[in-house]
């Protein structure tokens, strides 16, 4: 009898995913056009739509810290024919205040990840303090007169913030903005002291001494910021990243998600992408799914207890 279950449950399911795709897959992207996510999507999706033989349209669903787009993946069918690219974002907030519709590992589950980003650490050239350890001791010689800019509660930038203040022992005023590198201008203009961004986005900067590189919060420097010290290397082993990665709805076949992962993997292995990761500062990821789980859970963990431990609340 439990030979006949099985064969009834897994017979199904086989001979529907070796037809797997028969028509166009939609991919989720919970962010605006132009994005940086969208970005990558828009690289990657060409090359996996030539791999599955079908056209992958990216749909952009942006708003409520990338909320909007987690909860139209997890309604929809798990047939393989919807992926949801999720980012560090989702993960923070089923630490933060989960939506029980959409949490990563149980109503979506992992295929792969695609792009890892390290922060870095960045001030305006009127902090005096050139290095990761003079910025602590003026941070301490002057709680709260240094600022650091976030986009808002539940924001990556928010949370790396905070943990550098919990492992330093430091006072920061936290500048909340809108959106990630809103704060920009603000920071050029040095109406902002610190910040935490993307290192394509501020390379230019550091680069004309406009900006000043602190610390990569990445276990490796930057080939795009060579001479930027990791937070390791400057003494505080800190990592804030950017991530983004696919994940399906639950209950979407083994065999489909196996082949998303397959033909992802291979993709982000291209020449191309590969070297023009490295350019942006950028990780191509293309692991296994049950490794990117593991992967969220570790940062569902880690930020969860800064969260805890900072007092940080949902506006």
């Amino acid at each position: 009898m439990k030979i006949l279950v099985f064969l009834l449950l897994v017979i199904p399911e086989l001979c529907f995913s070796q037809g797997y795709p028969t028509k166009p897959v939609r991919w989720i992207v919970p962010t605006g056009p132009g994005s940086a996510v969208d970005v990558n999507a828009r690289r990657v999706t060409p090359k996996l739509a030539e791999l599955l033989g079908q056209p992958v349209v990216v749909e952009n669903r942006p708003g409520a810290n990338s909320m909007i787009g987690a909860r139209e993946a997890a309604r929809s069918a798990p047939d393989g024919y919807t992926v949801f690219q999720a980012v560090v974002n989702n993960a923070i907030n089923d630490a933060l205040s989960p939506d029980p519709c959409c949490v990563l590992n149980d109503k979506l589950i992992a295929v792969t990840r695609l792009y890892t980003t390290p922060l870095v650490m960045v001030t305006h050239p009127g902090v005096s303090a050139a290095t990761m350890k003079d910025y602590v001791a003026l941070a301490k010689e002057k709680p709260n007169t240094l600022t650091y800019a976030s986009g808002g509660a539940g924001s990556i930038t928010q949370m790396v913030g905070e943990l550098l203040k919990l492992t330093a022992k430091i006072q920061v005023r936290e500048i909340p903005y809108k959106a990630i590198g809103a704060e920009l201008p603000d920071l050029s203009g040095g109406h902002v002291s610190t910040a935490f961004l993307s290192p394509v986005v501020i390379a230019d900067h550091v680069r004309s001494g406009k900006l000043h590189g602190i610390a990569v919060a990445g276990r490796e420097r930057l080939a795009i910021l060579p001479n930027v010290p990791t937070m390791a290397e400057a003494g505080y082993p800190i990592e804030g990243l950017g991530w983004n990665g696919i994940f399906v709805p639950a209950g979407t076949p083994a065999p489909i998600i196996a082949r998303l992962q397959q033909d992802i993997s291979r993709v982000l292995a291209d020449k191309d992408i590969q070297e023009d990761a490295q350019r942006l500062g950028t990780l191509a990821g293309g692991e296994a799914p049950e490794q990117f789980a593991a992967f969220v859970r570790g940062e569902v963990r880690k930020w969860g207890q800064v969260i805890k431990d900072a007092g940080i609340k949902v506006e």
